[in-house]
């Protein structure tokens, strides 16, 4: 059974920072690209940043310089680091992992952020 955990989500300020982890474990594998993802009360769920296990980050256009993306490969860890929070930024971030060896997709359950004065 595979699980991805999240944690380190919380209430913050404007313009303050949090650093979100997702860790996996289980029967997972070797694990491919792994991503963070974002949905926001009565939205779709969107996708923020992802990272190869090669280490390449992309990023959506809403967070590009103010969101790092990075990971621990031999920890199965995927980490989002958030600064310059904004009222915007407010949703339950969920981290994504592609397994390379089931070819499966597996998520995390979520964590909630708050960004609010």
């Amino acid at each position: 059974q595979v699980q991805l955990v999240e944690s380190g989500g919380g209430l913050v300020q404007p313009g303050g920072s949090l650093r979100l982890s997702c860790a996996a474990s289980g029967s997972i594998g070797s694990i491919g690209e792994m991503g963070w993802y974002r949905q926001a009360p009565g939205k779709q769920r969107e996708w923020v940043a992802s990272m190869t296990n090669y280490g390449t980050a992309n990023y959506a256009d809403s967070v590009k310089g103010r969101f790092t993306i990075s990971r621990d490969n031999p920890k199965n860890t995927v980490y989002l680091q958030m600064s310059s929070l904004k009222p915007e930024d407010t949703a339950v971030y969920y981290c994504k992992a592609f397994s390379i060896t089931t070819r499966q997709e597996y998520w995390g359950q979520g964590t909630q952020v708050t960004v609010s004065s």
